[in-house]
């Protein structure tokens, strides 16, 4: 079990008095770093509000366990969707795929993703999807492969033909992995990829059943405190830095149905993104839902929270995913977006 103080060196981040101190200073900055794809599941807690001129003012909001959801746990406890009319339900999908298949299906009129699975859908015209809002960005040293201390993996040209733990295959984890492998001249069809859940990539590395794993805060944190991980590589560099990792994605007849509605969810999440740059309304959501204990909570370091969706900056996704082989033809971004609400 590492101390804070060796936790903290070696992660390569400030002390904890530091952090604060830094924490402090970002408070006045609009957007700040959260999470791409760590843990912040809860309960399915709901704002009540009156119906307005809403055209539906009761949605479902398929969510994952990701740290990005900040914003919108705020949102929820803060009483923004309230204060539109608003109830949102919150509904727990294990992942992106999940939460997608629920919004195909119709069991939620909005769902969370990692932006993946969003654009391979509509590769395979599986579904009309809109793009409805942003969520995150992946920040310095928020997304990594990691490894133990003892591993031979050393760098990122140590990974050629290794075995690394991602979550799962076409999603961001692997998208990140295979592009600083890429950036680094690593051949990354010989990798061995083996899906395995966040929680568990420290189990598996002292088990020899990976060689390095993909993670995301707070996983990063929590995987060096209990099994003593340490960085390959921060897979939010070359290619991919500022990568956009998340979003909010609807059906276009939900959208062209209930643009009243979906105005008024952007507006209360732009609202809540551009508070959560106050890091001290953070922390306790991630104490409150990810339940993480309050040190792990000052030492995760945060992606970049986002609201409004910039079709410059999500075309990074699909073009990646061309590249890689993930869909077969381009994809343009500006008519899955939504119209975007102004506050």
């Amino acid at each position: 079990m590492l101390s804070k103080k060796a936790l903290s060196a070696r992660l390569g981040r400030p002390s904890r008095g530091m952090a604060r101190a830094i924490a402090f200073a970002m408070a006045a900055v609009v957007t700040t770093s959260v999470g791409g794809c760590g843990l912040l599941g809860g309960d399915d807690s709901s704002s009540s509000g009156g119906s307005g001129n809403l055209e539906k003012s009761k949605i479902k909001v398929a969510v994952m366990s990701t740290i990005d959801l900040a914003p919108l746990r705020l949102a929820q406890d803060g009483g923004y969707f309230k204060n539109e009319g608003l109830d949102v339900e919150a509904v727990e999908a294990a992942t992106g795929q999940v939460s997608l298949t629920k919004l195909i299906g119709g069991e939620v009129d909005i769902a969370y993703a990692s932006y993946t699975p969003f654009f391979i859908a509509m590769s395979k015209n599986t579904a009309d999807i809109k793009l409805v809002a942003d969520a995150s960005s992946a920040g310095p040293k928020s997304t990594m492969l990691v490894t133990l201390p003892t591993s031979s993996v050393k760098s990122v040209s140590d990974l050629a033909g290794k075995k690394i733990g991602i979550t799962a295959p076409n999603t961001v984890s692997d998208t990140l992995s295979k592009s600083v492998m890429k950036d680094h001249g690593v051949d990354a069809s010989k990798v061995q990829w083996v899906p395995i859940p966040l929680p568990n990539v420290g189990t598996a590395l002292k088990n020899g059943d990976i060689d390095a794993g993909f993670l995301t805060e707070p996983f990063i944190t929590q995987t060096a405190k209990q099994a003593g991980t340490v960085p390959v590589v921060d897979t939010a560099t070359g290619a991919t830095q500022d990568f956009p990792t998340a979003g909010y994605g609807s059906l276009g007849k939900f959208v062209s149905e209930n643009p009243k509605t979906v105005a008024a969810f952007q507006r209360a999440m732009q609202k809540a993104t551009r508070d959560a740059a106050d890091r001290s309304k953070i922390e306790p959501l991630l104490v409150k839902y990810a339940k993480i204990d309050q040190d792990t909570a000052a030492l995760t370091t945060l992606l970049t929270f986002q609201s409004t969706l910039d079709p410059r900056r999500i075309q990074r996704v699909p073009d990646l995913l061309l590249q890689m082989g993930a869909i077969p033809t381009k994809i343009d971004v500006g008519p899955m977006i939504a119209a975007q609400a102004t506050s």
